[in-house]
C-alpha cells in the first residue's frame, strides 16, 4: 500500500511541472468515474466496483495529458479472499473534433497496478500484500458536453500488466469538468465627444442640411427626409409607402379614397362606387355578366344576358321553370312542366284505347272489362276537354241489318255504363254502329268471330311533358 501511494504521488509531481509550463490559454479537466474490469481469465480474479479520479491538462485543443488513480475491491476466485487493487498512471490523450459537443478521443499511457491481500495465481504464483507490477494501457472513449464546462465521459482501456503478460479490459463512465479558461479582457472604450442633434435624426447639427426634421423620418446622409413615393410624407412616418403619383394623401401618407374602392379620389372616374364592388383601374365597377349588379356584390356571377335579377344579382324565375324572367317567352308555365330553352312547355301525345268484347248476340258488359272502362273514365276526368266515339261491331252471323242494330246497342251499352257509373257527360260520348262491316279477324273461326264482337274507342290528348 505504501508503494502504491508513493507511485501516485510521484505521478502527480511529474504532471504538475508540465501544467505549470503550459502555454497561456490551456485548460484543466477533473473527471471522477466509476466502472469495472474484466480480468484475464488465467488470473482467476472476480471484478468488483471500480472508482477513481482523472486530472488532466490540455496543451492544445487536440492534445493533453492525464494523471489517474483508481481503486477496486475485488475477490480472489480460488480462495474467495478479498483483494484491494490500485491502478494509477499517466495517459496521453488525443481528441478528435474538439469543437463539437460529442468528442471522441484515443488514450495511451503507463503506470502500475498494486494488489493488496492474498491472491493465489494457479499453483505456482502467490501475491501477498502490496504486490506492484508495471502496466500499460491503450484505449479511447467519448465525451458529450452538456454545457460549456460539464460533459459525460465514457472510457475503455486494455490494461496490460507485466508481472507476466496479462490483458485486462477496464470500462468506466463518469463526469468531466473543464476549468481554467481565461477570459479575454476588452480594451476600455474611449469616451466620445458629445454630439448635438437637435432634431433627433441622428445627423449632428454641424452636418445637418435639413434642420427641424420631424422625429421618425428616415433621412439621407445630409439629414434631409426621404420620400420614396413623392407624396409629401417622409419615409418612416408614411404608413402607405408606394402611393401612386398624383394621389392626394392624408397626414399618414395614405391615399384619400372616399368610396373605399382602392382607387384614390384624384384618379377615380366613378365616384361613390358601392362598398364591396370590384373596380377597374379607373375606379369604375366591373360587371362581367352585364346584369346591373357589380362583381364583388354579385352572388350569382355568370347570369345569362337578358335575365331579370334581384338586388344580389341572382336571376328571377317567377314560374320556377328554370328559365329566368326576361328570357322566358312563356311566363306562367305550370309548376312541374318541362320547358324548352325559351321557357315554353314541351308537349307529348297521350292515348287511351278501349276494347270491350261481347258474347254472341249479347250487349251485356262482362265483369272482366269493367276495369278497362274505368280507366277510360279516369282519363276523361283528368282531361275534361276530351271526347270520344264508341264504335260497335259484330261478327257475320245473322243478317247484316240485324247485326247493324246489334252493334249500335252494344255501343250504347258502354256509353250508358260510363254515364251511370262514372258520371261522364253524355255530350262527350258519341256512339256509332258498324255491324259486321269492319271485322278485325276472320269470321270463319269461333275465335275470330269473338274478336269481332266488340266496342272500341280511342282518345288522343296532347299534354305538357312533366319535368323529371
Amino acid at each position: 500500500m505504501k508503494k502504491a501511494a508513493l507511485a501516485l504521488v510521484l505521478l502527480f509531481l511529474f504532471i504538475i511541472p508540465l501544467t505549470a509550463q503550459a502555454e497561456e490559454g490551456g485548460t484543466f479537466t477533473l473527471s471522477p468515474f466509476i466502472g469495472g474490469m474484466y480480468f484475464d481469465g488465467a488470473e482467476d480474479i472476480n471484478s468488483g466496483l471500480l472508482f477513481g479520479l482523472r486530472g488532466g491538462y490540455n496543451f492544445t485543443k487536440h492534445f493533453g495529458l492525464e494523471v489517474f488513480g483508481a481503486y477496486m475491491d475485488a475477490e480472489d476466485e480460488p480462495t474467495k479472499h478479498s483483494l484491494d487493487i490500485y491502478h494509477y498512471g499517466v495517459d496521453a490523450i488525443w481528441q478528435f473534433m474538439p469543437d463539437s459537443k460529442l468528442i471522441p478521443f484515443l488514450a495511451v499511457g503507463a503506470g502500475a497496478m498494486t494488489f493488496s491481500g492474498n491472491h493465489q495465481l494457479n499453483d505456482n504464483y502467490n501475491i501477498e500484500d502490496d504486490g506492484t507490477n508495471f502496466a500499460l494501457d491503450v484505449g479511447g472513449g467519448l465525451k458529450y458536453y452538456l454545457s460549456d464546462r460539464w460533459a459525460v465521459r465514457v472510457d475503455v482501456r486494455d490494461v496490460i500488466r507485466f508481472d507476466d503478460t496479462w490483458n485486462n479490459l477496464q470500462y468506466t463512465v463518469g463526469l468531466s469538468y473543464l476549468f481554467g479558461v481565461k477570459e479575454q479582457q476588452k480594451a476600455p472604450i474611449a469616451e466620445a465627444a458629445p454630439v448635438v442633434n437637435s432634431d433627433c435624426d441622428n445627423v449632428p447639427d454641424n452636418l445637418d442640411q435639413c434642420p427641424n426634421t420631424p422625429c421618425g423620418c428616415e433621412v439621407d446622409a445630409n439629414g434631409c427626409p426621404l420620400d420614396a413615393d413623392k407624396d409629401g410624407v417622409c419615409d418612416g412616418l408614411d404608413k402607405c409607402p408606394n402611393t401612386l403619383v398624383g394621389c392626394g394623401v392624408n397626414t399618414d401618407g395614405c391615399p384619400v379614397d372616399a368610396d373605399q374602392d382602392g382607387v384614390c379620389d384624384d384618379r377615380d372616374q366613378c365616384a361613390n362606387t358601392p362598398v364591396g364592388c370590384t373596380v377597374d383601374e379607373r375606379g369604375c365597377p366591373s360587371d362581367s355578366d352585364k346584369d346591373g349588379v357589380c362583381d364583388g356584390l354579385d352572388q350569382c356571377p355568370g347570369t345569362p344576358v337578358g335575365c331579370t335579377v334581384d338586388k344580389v344579382g341572382c336571376p328571377l324565375d317567377g314560374d320556377k321553370d328554370g328559365v329566368c324572367d326576361g328570357v322566358d317567352k312563356c311566363p306562367g308555365t305550370p309548376v312541374g312542366v318541362k320547358v324548352d330553352k325559351n321557357g315554353c312547355p314541351e308537349f307529348v301525345k297521350v292515348t287511351m284505347d278501349l276494347d270491350v268484347k261481347f258474347d254472341f248476340d249479347k250487349t251485356t258488359i262482362k265483369e272482366q272489362y269493367q276495369p278497362d272502362i274505368e280507366k277510360l273514365a279516369d282519363f276523361m276526368k283528368l282531361y275534361t276537354d276530351t271526347r270520344t266515339t264508341l264504335e260497335g261491331h259484330t261478327d257475320s252471323v245473322g243478317s247484316a241489318k240485324y247485326n247493324m242494330g246489334l252493334s249500335k246497342r252494344r255501343a250504347a251499352a258502354v256509353k250508358n255504363y260510363l254515364i251511370k257509373h262514372y258520371g261522364i257527360a253524355a255530350d262527350r260520348l258519341t256512339t256509332v254502329g258498324y255491324g259486321e262491316t269492319k271485322p278485325i279477324a276472320s269470321n270463319a273461326t269461333e275465335e275470330g268471330r269473338y274478336q269481332n264482337r266488340m266496342v272500341r274507342a280511342q282518345i288522343e290528348k296532347v299534354v305538357p311533358k312533366k319535368r323529371k
